[in-house]
Protein backbone atom coordinates (compact mmCIF):
# COMPACT_ATOMS: atom_id res chain seq x y z
CA UNK A 1 0.00 0.00 0.00
CA UNK A 2 2.96 2.10 0.64
CA UNK A 3 3.61 2.56 -3.63
CA UNK A 4 0.32 3.67 -4.30
CA UNK A 5 0.05 5.87 -1.37
CA UNK A 6 3.25 7.30 -2.72
CA UNK A 7 1.58 7.97 -5.68
CA UNK A 8 -1.22 9.39 -4.65
CA UNK A 9 0.30 11.67 -2.42
CA UNK A 10 2.59 12.52 -5.85
CA UNK A 11 -0.53 13.55 -7.93
CA UNK A 12 -2.25 15.11 -4.89
CA UNK A 13 1.12 17.77 -4.85
CA UNK A 14 1.53 18.00 -8.59
CA UNK A 15 -2.43 19.21 -8.30
CA UNK A 16 -1.90 21.56 -5.77
CA UNK A 17 1.06 23.34 -8.25
CA UNK A 18 -1.01 23.10 -11.42
CA UNK A 19 -3.86 25.16 -9.40
CA UNK A 20 -1.50 27.57 -8.28
CA UNK A 21 -0.12 28.21 -11.66
CA UNK A 22 -3.51 28.32 -13.04
CA UNK A 23 -5.66 30.91 -11.10
CA UNK A 24 -1.98 33.10 -10.56
CA UNK A 25 -3.31 34.99 -13.64
CA UNK A 26 -6.32 36.00 -11.69
CA UNK A 27 -4.23 37.13 -8.94
CA UNK A 28 -5.68 34.64 -6.34
CA UNK A 29 -3.18 32.79 -4.00
CA UNK A 30 -3.89 29.65 -1.58
CA UNK A 31 -4.07 30.89 1.97
CA UNK A 32 -2.96 27.41 3.54
CA UNK A 33 0.46 27.99 2.06
CA UNK A 34 0.76 31.23 4.17
CA UNK A 35 -1.84 30.63 6.99
CA UNK A 36 1.42 29.91 9.58
CA UNK A 37 3.12 33.03 8.69
CA UNK A 38 -0.17 35.55 8.44
CA UNK A 39 -1.85 34.34 11.89
CA UNK A 40 1.65 33.40 14.12
CA UNK A 41 1.49 32.12 17.03
CA UNK A 42 3.08 34.80 18.41
CA UNK A 43 4.21 38.23 17.82
CA UNK A 44 7.42 36.94 15.01
CA UNK A 45 8.75 41.04 14.36
CA UNK A 46 11.63 41.14 11.60
CA UNK A 47 12.60 43.74 13.55
CA UNK A 48 16.06 43.87 15.73
CA UNK A 49 17.48 45.60 19.39
CA UNK A 50 19.73 48.04 18.44
CA UNK A 51 21.89 50.53 20.06
CA UNK A 52 23.46 54.10 18.63
CA UNK A 53 26.33 55.68 20.79
CA UNK A 54 25.78 59.44 20.35
CA UNK A 55 29.77 59.69 20.53
CA UNK A 56 30.35 57.69 17.56
CA UNK A 57 26.56 59.62 15.65
CA UNK A 58 27.68 63.00 16.79
CA UNK A 59 30.63 63.74 14.08
CA UNK A 60 28.08 62.81 11.42
CA UNK A 61 25.66 65.50 12.51
CA UNK A 62 28.49 68.06 12.45
CA UNK A 63 29.70 66.96 9.03
CA UNK A 64 26.02 67.05 7.73
CA UNK A 65 26.08 70.54 9.27
CA UNK A 66 28.66 71.33 7.47
CA UNK A 67 27.50 69.30 4.26
CA UNK A 68 23.74 70.82 3.75
CA UNK A 69 22.13 74.60 5.80
CA UNK A 70 18.89 72.94 7.19
CA UNK A 71 17.44 75.71 4.74
CA UNK A 72 18.53 73.13 2.04
CA UNK A 73 17.55 70.11 3.54
CA UNK A 74 14.35 71.34 5.06
CA UNK A 75 14.73 69.07 8.15
CA UNK A 76 18.64 68.11 8.61
CA UNK A 77 18.19 65.07 10.13
CA UNK A 78 20.10 61.81 10.27
CA UNK A 79 17.68 58.73 10.27
CA UNK A 80 17.49 55.91 12.79
CA UNK A 81 17.33 52.73 10.69
CA UNK A 82 16.56 49.80 12.41
CA UNK A 83 19.23 47.22 11.25
CA UNK A 84 16.67 44.94 10.00
CA UNK A 85 14.73 47.31 8.05
CA UNK A 86 17.58 49.39 5.86
CA UNK A 87 16.41 51.42 3.03
CA UNK A 88 12.74 51.62 5.07
CA UNK A 89 13.38 54.91 6.99
CA UNK A 90 11.84 53.10 10.36
CA UNK A 91 13.35 51.75 13.72
CA UNK A 92 10.04 50.17 13.66
CA UNK A 93 7.73 48.86 11.01
CA UNK A 94 4.96 51.57 12.92
CA UNK A 95 8.19 54.53 14.09
CA UNK A 96 10.36 56.61 12.70
CA UNK A 97 13.59 57.74 14.74
CA UNK A 98 16.09 60.61 13.66
CA UNK A 99 18.39 63.08 14.89
CA UNK A 100 18.04 66.85 14.28
CA UNK A 101 20.45 69.30 14.17
CA UNK A 102 19.69 73.07 14.14
CA UNK A 103 23.23 75.45 14.02
CA UNK A 104 22.96 78.99 15.51
CA UNK A 105 21.12 81.26 13.55
CA UNK A 106 19.46 78.71 10.86
CA UNK A 107 15.56 78.19 10.64
CA UNK A 108 13.80 74.96 9.75
CA UNK A 109 11.33 76.06 7.47
CA UNK A 110 7.38 75.74 8.15
CA UNK A 111 5.37 73.19 6.91
CA UNK A 112 2.76 70.41 8.10
CA UNK A 113 1.91 67.14 7.33
CA UNK A 114 -0.33 64.70 8.55
CA UNK A 115 2.14 62.25 10.66
CA UNK A 116 2.41 63.25 14.07
CA UNK A 117 6.09 63.87 15.58
CA UNK A 118 7.37 64.30 18.94
CA UNK A 119 10.89 66.18 19.81
CA UNK A 120 12.72 65.25 22.41
CA UNK A 121 15.72 67.44 23.15
CA UNK A 122 19.44 65.94 23.68
CA UNK A 123 22.10 68.40 22.97
CA UNK A 124 22.00 72.61 23.12
CA UNK A 125 19.57 74.74 24.91
CA UNK A 126 18.76 78.19 22.71
CA UNK A 127 16.69 76.43 19.74
CA UNK A 128 12.83 76.72 19.29
CA UNK A 129 9.93 75.69 17.76
CA UNK A 130 6.87 77.11 17.00
CA UNK A 131 3.54 75.31 16.99
CA UNK A 132 0.13 77.05 15.55
CA UNK A 133 1.77 80.89 16.35
CA UNK A 134 2.96 80.32 19.33
CA UNK A 135 7.39 79.47 19.95
CA UNK A 136 8.72 77.27 22.92
CA UNK A 137 12.43 77.04 23.95
CA UNK A 138 13.95 73.78 23.88
CA UNK A 139 16.07 72.99 26.60
CA UNK A 140 17.86 69.16 27.01
CA UNK A 141 15.54 66.45 28.47
CA UNK A 142 12.58 68.55 27.07
CA UNK A 143 9.34 66.68 25.05
CA UNK A 144 7.56 68.79 22.38
CA UNK A 145 4.76 67.76 19.94
CA UNK A 146 4.20 68.70 16.76
CA UNK A 147 0.36 68.10 16.48
CA UNK A 148 -0.80 66.42 13.01
CA UNK A 149 -1.46 68.89 10.24
CA UNK A 150 -0.39 71.94 12.11
CA UNK A 151 2.27 74.41 10.72
CA UNK A 152 5.55 74.12 12.70
CA UNK A 153 9.06 75.25 12.51
CA UNK A 154 12.40 75.32 14.07
CA UNK A 155 15.24 78.27 14.91
CA UNK A 156 18.25 78.78 16.55
CA UNK A 157 19.36 81.88 18.86
CA UNK A 158 21.71 79.69 20.71
CA UNK A 159 25.66 80.05 20.51
CA UNK A 160 25.84 76.09 20.38
CA UNK A 161 24.64 73.05 18.10
CA UNK A 162 21.08 72.08 19.31
CA UNK A 163 20.13 68.65 18.70
CA UNK A 164 16.64 66.74 19.62
CA UNK A 165 15.33 63.35 18.91
CA UNK A 166 12.55 63.03 16.06
CA UNK A 167 10.51 60.68 16.79
CA UNK A 168 7.13 60.45 14.22
CA UNK A 169 4.35 57.44 13.10
CA UNK A 170 5.43 57.54 9.29
CA UNK A 171 5.76 54.21 8.66
CA UNK A 172 2.51 53.60 10.56
CA UNK A 173 0.65 56.56 7.97
CA UNK A 174 2.49 55.24 5.36
CA UNK A 175 0.91 51.82 5.78
CA UNK A 176 -2.63 53.88 5.43
CA UNK A 177 -1.63 55.85 2.41
CA UNK A 178 -2.92 58.95 4.89
CA UNK A 179 0.21 61.18 4.37
CA UNK A 180 -0.08 64.45 2.96
CA UNK A 181 2.32 67.49 3.47
CA UNK A 182 2.57 71.58 3.08
CA UNK A 183 4.63 73.50 2.81
CA UNK A 184 4.16 77.26 4.14
CA UNK A 185 4.60 80.45 1.90
CA UNK A 186 6.71 81.72 4.93
CA UNK A 187 10.17 80.17 6.16
CA UNK A 188 9.03 81.41 9.47
CA UNK A 189 5.55 81.15 11.19
CA UNK A 190 3.99 84.35 12.82
CA UNK A 191 4.11 84.65 16.76
CA UNK A 192 0.46 85.23 17.51
CA UNK A 193 1.16 84.07 21.38
CA UNK A 194 3.69 84.63 24.00
CA UNK A 195 5.41 81.67 25.38
CA UNK A 196 4.11 79.21 27.91
CA UNK A 197 0.55 80.21 26.74
CA UNK A 198 -0.46 76.53 26.10
CA UNK A 199 0.91 75.30 29.25
CA UNK A 200 -0.85 78.28 31.33
CA UNK A 201 -4.28 76.99 30.43
CA UNK A 202 -3.72 73.67 30.46
CA UNK A 203 -0.67 72.62 32.30
CA UNK A 204 -1.57 72.75 36.00
CA UNK A 205 -4.51 70.45 35.87
CA UNK A 206 -7.00 73.13 35.21
CA UNK A 207 -8.73 74.51 31.49
CA UNK A 208 -10.27 76.72 30.79
CA UNK A 209 -14.00 77.31 31.32
CA UNK A 210 -15.07 77.02 27.35
CA UNK A 211 -12.15 75.39 26.62
CA UNK A 212 -11.98 73.28 23.20
CA UNK A 213 -9.15 70.87 22.27
CA UNK A 214 -6.86 73.04 19.63
CA UNK A 215 -5.34 69.64 18.10
CA UNK A 216 -8.02 67.28 17.79
CA UNK A 217 -7.17 64.58 19.75
CA UNK A 218 -3.60 65.31 20.02
CA UNK A 219 -2.60 67.52 23.57
CA UNK A 220 -2.87 71.12 23.70
CA UNK A 221 -0.03 71.26 25.73
CA UNK A 222 2.89 71.12 23.11
CA UNK A 223 6.01 71.53 25.33
CA UNK A 224 6.47 69.13 28.18
CA UNK A 225 9.44 70.73 30.16
CA UNK A 226 12.40 68.49 31.80
CA UNK A 227 12.58 69.92 35.35
CA UNK A 228 8.97 68.59 36.02
CA UNK A 229 9.18 65.44 34.70
CA UNK A 230 12.20 65.28 36.71
CA UNK A 231 11.31 66.34 39.80
CA UNK A 232 8.17 64.05 39.91
CA UNK A 233 10.67 61.04 39.31
CA UNK A 234 13.05 61.66 42.00
CA UNK A 235 10.03 62.64 44.54
CA UNK A 236 8.56 59.02 44.06
CA UNK A 237 11.83 57.53 43.82
CA UNK A 238 12.14 58.42 47.53
CA UNK A 239 8.83 58.46 48.80
CA UNK A 240 6.71 55.57 47.11
CA UNK A 241 7.68 51.76 46.04
CA UNK A 242 9.95 51.65 43.20
CA UNK A 243 8.54 48.88 40.46
CA UNK A 244 10.22 45.28 40.37
CA UNK A 245 10.34 46.25 36.29
CA UNK A 246 9.77 49.61 35.70
CA UNK A 247 11.59 51.84 38.49
CA UNK A 248 10.25 54.83 38.72
CA UNK A 249 8.18 55.20 35.30
CA UNK A 250 5.55 57.60 34.53
CA UNK A 251 3.53 58.46 31.58
CA UNK A 252 3.14 61.94 29.75
CA UNK A 253 -0.98 62.80 29.37
CA UNK A 254 -3.32 65.01 27.35
CA UNK A 255 -5.02 67.17 30.01
CA UNK A 256 -8.70 66.94 28.14
CA UNK A 257 -8.33 63.23 27.85
CA UNK A 258 -6.04 61.49 30.34
CA UNK A 259 -4.81 59.27 27.30
CA UNK A 260 -1.42 59.82 25.64
CA UNK A 261 -0.95 62.85 24.07
CA UNK A 262 -0.64 61.92 20.53
CA UNK A 263 -3.42 59.61 19.00
CA UNK A 264 -0.77 57.05 17.18
CA UNK A 265 2.43 57.72 20.15
CA UNK A 266 2.46 57.10 23.99
CA UNK A 267 5.86 58.81 25.77
CA UNK A 268 7.54 57.58 29.09
CA UNK A 269 10.42 59.01 31.04
CA UNK A 270 11.37 56.49 33.65
CA UNK A 271 13.96 56.93 36.44
CA UNK A 272 16.25 53.41 37.03
CA UNK A 273 17.80 54.16 40.70
CA UNK A 274 21.00 53.46 42.00
CA UNK A 275 21.55 49.80 42.30
CA UNK A 276 18.44 48.97 40.30
CA UNK A 277 18.39 45.51 38.78
CA UNK A 278 14.83 45.23 37.16
CA UNK A 279 12.57 41.86 36.57
CA UNK A 280 12.50 40.94 32.28
CA UNK A 281 9.29 41.97 30.93
CA UNK A 282 7.45 42.29 27.06
CA UNK A 283 5.26 43.94 25.83
CA UNK A 284 3.48 43.76 21.92
CA UNK A 285 4.55 47.65 21.30
CA UNK A 286 8.24 48.18 20.17
CA UNK A 287 10.06 51.24 21.93
CA UNK A 288 12.26 54.00 21.30
CA UNK A 289 14.58 54.80 24.51
CA UNK A 290 16.90 58.36 24.86
CA UNK A 291 19.15 58.20 27.52
CA UNK A 292 18.95 61.84 29.22
CA UNK A 293 20.81 61.26 32.76
CA UNK A 294 23.37 58.50 33.69
CA UNK A 295 24.44 55.12 32.72
CA UNK A 296 23.29 51.71 32.75
CA UNK A 297 22.63 47.82 30.55
CA UNK A 298 19.54 46.64 29.32
CA UNK A 299 19.19 42.52 28.19
CA UNK A 300 17.20 41.73 25.11
CA UNK A 301 16.22 38.20 24.47
CA UNK A 302 14.39 37.03 21.75
CA UNK A 303 14.15 33.27 19.86
CA UNK A 304 17.33 32.06 21.93
CA UNK A 305 19.29 34.90 21.09
CA UNK A 306 20.40 37.36 23.60
CA UNK A 307 21.75 41.11 23.30
CA UNK A 308 23.12 43.09 26.06
CA UNK A 309 23.55 47.01 25.47
CA UNK A 310 25.26 49.46 28.26
CA UNK A 311 24.32 52.97 27.66
CA UNK A 312 25.14 56.81 28.80
CA UNK A 313 24.07 60.41 28.62
CA UNK A 314 22.50 60.80 24.51
CA UNK A 315 22.79 57.21 23.51
CA UNK A 316 19.34 55.95 21.93
CA UNK A 317 18.26 52.31 21.46
CA UNK A 318 15.26 50.38 20.39
CA UNK A 319 13.74 47.15 22.21
CA UNK A 320 11.40 45.63 19.12
CA UNK A 321 7.77 44.33 20.02
CA UNK A 322 7.79 41.33 21.86
CA UNK A 323 11.66 40.88 23.07
CA UNK A 324 12.29 40.44 26.56
CA UNK A 325 13.94 43.27 27.75
CA UNK A 326 15.61 43.71 31.60
CA UNK A 327 17.31 46.80 32.59
CA UNK A 328 20.15 47.75 35.19
CA UNK A 329 21.78 50.62 36.43
CA UNK A 330 24.47 50.94 39.25
CA UNK A 331 24.66 54.54 39.10
CA UNK A 332 21.05 55.46 38.25
CA UNK A 333 19.73 56.82 34.95
CA UNK A 334 17.03 58.37 33.37
CA UNK A 335 15.38 57.15 30.34
CA UNK A 336 12.88 58.80 27.58
CA UNK A 337 10.44 56.37 25.17
CA UNK A 338 8.12 56.42 23.09
CA UNK A 339 5.86 53.92 21.32
CA UNK A 340 3.04 52.97 19.56
CA UNK A 341 0.79 51.64 22.60
CA UNK A 342 -1.99 54.02 21.95
CA UNK A 343 -3.20 52.20 18.72
CA UNK A 344 -2.59 48.79 20.47
CA UNK A 345 -4.96 49.92 22.82
CA UNK A 346 -7.50 51.10 20.58
CA UNK A 347 -7.33 47.98 18.52
CA UNK A 348 -7.84 45.72 21.90
CA UNK A 349 -4.14 44.07 21.15
CA UNK A 350 -1.71 45.31 23.55
CA UNK A 351 0.05 42.54 25.58
CA UNK A 352 2.16 42.99 28.38
CA UNK A 353 4.06 40.13 30.25
CA UNK A 354 5.79 40.50 33.30
CA UNK A 355 8.30 37.60 34.33
CA UNK A 356 8.78 36.96 38.26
Amino acid sequence: MNAPQSATALASAEQRQQLYRDMSPLHLTPLWEVLHALVPPRPASPCVPALWKYEQVRPFLMRAGEAITAEEAVRRVLILENPALRGQSAITQSLYAGLQLILPGEVAPSHRHTQSALRFIVEGTGAYTAVDGERTTMRPGDFIITPSWTWHDHGSDASEPVVWLDGLDIPMIRFFDAGFAQNDAQASQAVSKREGTSFARYGHNMAPVRHDAPFGTTSPIFSYPYERSREALHTLERDAPVDDWDGVKLRYLNPLTGGSPMPTMATFMQRLPAGFSGKPYRQTDGAVFSVVEGEGTVEVEHAGERTTFSFGPRDHFVIPSWHTSRFASGRGCVLFSYSDRPVHQALGIHQEERIT
